[in-house]
């Protein structure tokens, strides 16, 4: 089993990166750059003054580069420390550096946060030769040889975990953007699997009611039921891999009509109030059923989490172009704010469709989901 592991770590991929530069990386070496230079001016008793202050400003300007590159910082840093220290060890037995060389505990976390497997790895083992040359350059006791080891290497466990956290949440909202996916694609498959078996019935009943018409008219008649019917297939073959073990549902999905039967299931408080404007009669299904959902969820959330809320407005507008969907309760400000991984799912929905998707406090009381859908 622990060679399994030590397999999947090593073997495991570079963690996404950010950006090359961020702002703080900047901002730091603002700060410690001219720390460097100044502790090399002024501090006394300094072994090899010019070494330390150039070594000090290399190590810092490394640090730009941490998180695109840390197993190439770490070698960079840790090596030279490396060298130094075993010159150091030969000529003049003491610590060659500056106070604030401290910074570089920034490196074995970016190492275990960002690098690979095999990265972290390789760069452990530098830092650990490093931090065994330091040790018996500068031995002061076993119990501070211990704390300092724990002190440099602490780093590489809080980034470790840091990694894992992210990744994890990112495995999460890829699951909900796929669950998400799939219901929407049930949806789909289900609505046009009721067209479509129309269409067959008609062309059916077209075959027979068509032996006095001309030839024509039969041979499109079973054009259209031939086609109907292939379609049909192709749809539910497609769609067959995102079932696990529900049939097909036969009845329709629900749309805007069916706003009104949601509200009065949710119960007297807080009480739901639905207002439809426009030409909703021809949406397409696939928008009438977005529609609905992102308002259930919406509408669950203002249940379950506005406090003190007593009502919640659902608003449905439609014009040639869109329709607009937003939820709003009078709840305390910002009480039904994001809990779970609902909103991920409402974005994703609106997203696939073409349309938009806000949710946040509102500018006085409780929270607003809006919602934009091309017709």
């Amino acid at each position: 089993m622990l060679r399994n592991a030590v397999r999947s770590l090593w073997a495991e991929p570079r963690a996404p990166q950010p950006p090359a530069r961020v702002w703080r990386d900047w901002l730091l070496v603002g700060l410690l750059l001219p720390t460097a230079i100044l502790e090399g001016i002024f501090r006394d008793q300094l072994v090899w003054r010019p070494v330390a202050i150039a070594f000090g400003v290399g190590a810092v300007l490394v640090l730009l580069w941490r998180r695109t590159y840390p197993l190439a910082a770490v070698a960079a840093v840790f090596g030279s420390l490396i060298v130094l220290s075993g010159v150091s060890l030969l000529t003049v037995h003491a610590p060659v550096g500056l106070y604030m060389m401290i910074c570089v505990v920034l490196l074995p976390y970016s190492l275990a946060r960002w690098g690979s497997g095999r990265e972290i790895g390789i760069g452990l083992l530098i830092i650990l030769g490093a931090l065994s040359l330091g040790l018996a350059v500068d031995y002061t006791g076993f119990v501070d040889s211990v704390f300092g080891s724990i002190f440099l290497l602490f780093p590489a466990t809080l980034g470790a975990a840091v990694r894992y956290r992210t990744s994890s949440r990112v495995r999460e909202l890829d699951q909900v953007r796929l669950r998400e996916r799939e219901q929407l694609a049930r949806e789909l498959h289900d609505t046009v699997a009721h067209h479509v078996s129309a269409i067959v019935i008609r062309a059916q009943a077209g075959r027979v009611v068509a032996a006095s018409d001309p030839e024509a008219a039969v041979d499109a008649l079973s054009i259209i039921e031939a086609e109907a019917s292939r379609t049909l297939a192709e749809m539910r073959s497609m769609v067959a891999g995102l079932r696990a073990d529900e049939a097909a549902a036969l009845t329709p999905q629900p749309g805007v009509a069916d706003l009104e039967r949601l509200a009065r299931s949710t119960g007297p408080r807080p009480r739901v109030e639905v207002e439809l404007s426009g030409d909703l009669d021809d949406l397409g299904p696939s928008v009438g059923a977005a529609i609905y959902r992102i308002a259930q969820e919406s509408i669950t959330n203002a249940v379950r989490h506005a406090r003190e809320a007593t009502r919640v407005d659902v608003r449905v507008a439609a014009d040639d172009t869109c329709v607009r969907l937003t939820v709003h309760d009078d709840g305390e400000a910002g009480s039904a704010g994001p809990v779970g991984y609902g909103l991920v799912g409402m974005t994703e929905r609106a997203s696939l469709l073409g349309g938009s998707f806000e949710a946040g406090p509102g500018p006085e009381r409780g929270w607003i989901v809006e919602a934009v859908l091309p017709r």
